[in-house]
């Protein structure tokens, strides 16, 4: 039954993922070398009774994204990640949607960079995965869920951020993600997905309307931000933009010039991390 096979994979993948290298603590007894259920349970973003349905069997029809989440909190491999869905009874998303596989390369790339804030988003800028200093400088996104996970549309629909635009880097911040978003249309003309999330940013937002009917295009430029956190006040940084053309992904890295006050400011969220400056 492949619900039971399902449960058996996702066990055999979980233990033998260890915690450290997820950027999880390995301190305590632990029974076993891999995660538990509760550490895949915050790597995903799904409910530790979800899974635990999943291992059991009682439940084996998740969704895509679910898998998704599931195979890159577990770093699979792109032939186990396909093998997984397969056993979720799924069709892995083909060359017709924007890709949300983090290749083990660039999750390597992401294990290196733990004092710098990073963030990993696919080709229509929704964020896949973010490293605990880039949640303790922007806020946790964890809790995200659907749309609210994708930057043009808490951009566009007022979400509070933590970014502050002067009125013209905001009309060029907005130019470059209508922009950035209609290149990946093209590339992805029949990923429903993205379709509906252009739809809906043209029937609820005046100013997406303008800009994608104005037929705007190019690419989002990497820039500096300035953010306002709620513990350290007021700090610029640079704002680097990485493609990874291959897989159609965005890295997103912030950095403070050394010996700058943002900097210091910057380390002081990189030492203390989410646990007291949650916002």
């Amino acid at each position: 039954m492949a619900a039971t096979e399902l449960g058996r994979a996702l066990r055999r993948w979980r233990d033998r993922v260890a915690p450290d290298s997820a950027g999880l603590p390995a301190g305590g007894h632990r029974r076993a070398a891999g995660l538990r259920r509760e550490e895949l349970a915050l790597l995903a973003g799904i409910s530790v009774d979800y899974i635990t349905r999943l291992e059991q069997g009682r439940s084996g029809n998740p969704s895509a994204q679910i898998v998704e989440a599931l195979a890159r909190a577990l770093r699979l491999s792109g032939d186990e990640r396909t093998y997984l869905f397969r056993l979720a009874e799924l069709v892995p998303p083909g060359p017709e949607f924007a890709p949300a596989y983090i290749t083990p390369s660039v999750q390597r790339l992401l294990d290196r960079l733990v004092d710098t804030p990073v963030a990993v988003s696919d080709a229509a800028m929704t964020l896949l995965v973010a490293n605990p200093v880039y949640a303790a400088l922007m806020g946790d996104p964890s809790r995200l869920r659907g749309f609210e996970r994708n930057g043009v549309w808490r951009n566009f629909l007022g979400v509070p951020t933590r970014v502050r635009h002067t009125p013209d880097e905001r009309r060029a911040f907005e130019a470059g993600m209508v922009a950035e978003l209609r290149s990946t249309a093209a590339r992805y003309p029949a990923d429903r997905q993205l379709r509906s999330l252009i739809e809906e940013l043209r029937t609820k937002s005046e100013r997406f309307a303008e800009l994608w009917d104005a037929g705007v295009v190019g690419k989002l430029e990497a820039s500096r931000k300035t953010i306002e956190h709620p513990q350290v006040g007021l700090l610029t940084l640079d704002c680097d933009l990485l493609r990874v053309e291959g897989n159609d992904l965005h890295i997103l890295v912030y950095s403070a010039r050394p010996g700058t006050e943002a900097a210091e400011k910057l380390e002081l969220i990189s030492v203390v991390g989410t646990q007291s400056l949650v916002g």
